[in-house]
């Protein structure tokens, strides 16, 4: 892999990891525009794992007070705030979690470069962003997330394992439409994935292990982390700001030129 391409890919993960538009979906047409063939599916997978370690990494470092404290709260043993918060993450875990367990071929079968299917789900993305514009009316809007809010917002995230579909743009839109103050479903929202990339990419390095990659060029890999990791630093912190302003519909406008262009060239 040229280390131009990685440096590229790196930045696209990193960035829209975080930004509501896409980090599969983005990946994929970046893949097509950039030509990527690594020729080694296990170099290919081995890429994939330090992109997303780097995005985890970051996210760790700018919400590191938020995950001290929950920790800390864990460690008292009762049933505090910090330990609620906890059990939320693990609710939410769970339909990602059945996916990920029973659906994880079929889902991999979606990542194949097919164009056509990730406009759609940019499309898709697109509208739901542009409906969190009607979340400001809501009669129960500012409240904490709640268990049945996990809930939704897990199932949110089970189904953003289509290409196109953004994580943290389904997540968050889910929560603001549910009535969740901002700033606690940006927070709950980034937090919430750790423990489901973490853990997805724990097996994939076991597979890794078992079957590691014949070419092993250890440039591009570390030029694709870096570039994830201080592109995942910058979207992480734009982020949880553009979320307390209110500014996810100009996202959704970026999703639908995006999602149109997929769609005209993937016919």
């Amino acid at each position: 892999m040229e280390l131009l391409k990685a440096l590229l890919l790196g930045i696209l993960q990193g960035l829209t990891e975080f930004l509501p538009v896409s980090s599969s979906g983005h990946i994929e047409l970046g893949k097509v525009l950039l030509n990527y063939d690594p020729g080694d599916n296990e170099y290919e997978l081995l890429f994939t794992v330090i992109l997303h370690f780097a995005t985890v990494l970051s996210t760790m470092i700018v919400f590191r007070k938020d995950i001290i404290e929950i920790l800390g709260g864990l460690f008292r043993f009762n049933w505090n705030e910090e330990t609620q918060f906890a059990a939320k993450i693990l609710l939410s875990m769970v339909p990602v979690g059945l996916i990920g367990l029973f659906f994880e071929e079929y889902v991999e079968s979606f990542f194949n470069g097919n164009i056509l299917l990730v406009g759609c789900m940019l499309i898709l993305t697109g509208i739901l962003l542009y409906l969190t514009k009607y979340a400001e009316g809501l009669r129960n809007k500012g409240h904490k997330v709640g268990f049945k809010d996990a809930a939704i917002i897990g199932v949110a995230q089970a189904i953003s394992v289509l290409p196109g579909i953004s994580r943290s743009g389904s997540t968050i839109a889910t929560g603001l439409l549910l009535g969740v103050d901002k700033t606690k479903i940006a927070r709950f929202s980034f937090l919430m994935v750790l423990p489901p990339i973490i853990g997805a990419t724990l097996l994939k390095v076991k597979d890794l292990v078992e079957a590691p990659p014949a070419n092993f060029d250890v440039m591009p890999l570390l030029v694709g982390f870096i570039a994830a990791f201080i592109s995942g630093l910058i979207a992480c912190t734009w982020m949880i700001e553009l979320v307390k302003r209110g500014k996810l519909v100009y996202f959704a406008i970026y999703c639908f030129i995006v999602g149109t262009i997929a769609i005209i060239a993937g016919l």
